[in-house]
């Protein structure tokens, strides 16, 4: 559980420092500011998933652990615990990155991020994801935190939502009112989106390799050390 919690905590607060960090430099170019702000996203995944891999399994994302629950790599009253060390991560992780930039802790973001274009952005940002880890933790799940590091870098410009893919980073990122924001009401929306593609996508996968539930454990970087 403190594993998940550390690995949410540098994952948004480098989500969304990064994005104060860029907004503050990048003087209104929005590109550039969305560059560098993916560029530490994704660094930041690959360290974090091969620090706390072997511990935890580096979820640090709900549906993750939601889908690994349902391919019996990790027990199901383990995950509610998992989530809850998420989210409250996550949460720390908006306060850490204020904190570090001299912005109130908290703050209700303005940013509208809301329709049906967000809502398939998600479903599809997140059905990425979770094909990637099942897909590469079939033959090495070593190479995992460089797959899913590599796809998030990716998936933040090719989606109109810019990724989220994580329901405890969107939660966290509707309590920062800065450039990785997202307003509250839009929250449901991309969270039922995140679910949606990635238990698509594990279902997909048991079609796509029958006998991958027995190897479920080695999923994502393997639990325990």
């Amino acid at each position: 559980m403190v594993a998940e919690f550390l690995g949410t905590v540098f994952l948004v607060a480098t989500v969304v420092g990064s994005g104060i960090m860029a907004e503050r430099l990048a003087a209104g170019n929005a590109a550039l500011a969305l560059l560098a702000n993916t560029i530490a996203t994704g660094a930041v995944l690959v360290a974090l998933l091969l620090t706390f891999g072997p511990i935890s399994g580096a979820h640090l994302n709900p549906v993750v652990s939601v889908a690994d629950a349902m391919e019996g790599g990790l027990p199901w009253s383990e995950t509610l615990p998992y989530v809850g060390a998420q989210v409250f991560g996550g949460i720390c992780g908006t306060i850490a990155a204020h904190g570090m930039f001299g912005l109130p802790l908290l703050s209700l973001s303005r940013h509208m991020r809301g329709g049906p274009a967000q809502f398939l952005s998600e479903f599809m940002a997140t059905f990425g994801l979770l094909s990637v880890i099942w897909g590469c933790s079939r033959s090495r799940s070593s190479i995992v935190p460089f797959a899913v590091g590599s796809y998030i870098t990716a998936a933040n410009w090719f989606t109109s939502s810019t990724s989220f893919a994580n329901p405890a980073v969107t939660i966290a990122r509707c309590l920062s009112n800065t450039f990785a924001g997202i307003r509250a009401d839009d929250v449901p929306l991309f969270v039922a989106g995140q679910f949606a593609g990635g238990i698509a996508a594990t279902l997909l996968f048991r079609w796509l390799a029958p006998g991958l539930p027995s190897r479920a454990k080695d999923v994502v970087v393997g639990h325990g050390a």
